[in-house]
């Protein structure tokens, strides 16, 4: 459980920083843009991408390993 809440943290993190370097320099990669639903809200997005990364990996800390 410890490995699936670092993984997905690594991803939060990682779609957190591709949103954000998408708008702020007009590079094309990263999922947050891709979704239409959230067209206008794409850094508000990413920040809780970046957010939600953070406490994944605090949640991943406070398990014991097995």
């Amino acid at each position: 459980m410890k490995q699936v809440l670092e993984i997905l943290g690594f991803l939060a993190l990682v779609q957190g920083v591709a949103g954000l370097v998408h708008e702020f320099t007009d590079w094309n990669w990263g999922l947050v843009q891709r979704l239409g639903f959230l067209d206008g809200y794409e850094i508000y997005a990413s920040v809780a991408l970046l957010v939600l990364g953070v406490a994944l990996f605090g949640a991943a800390g406070s398990r014991k390993s097995v």
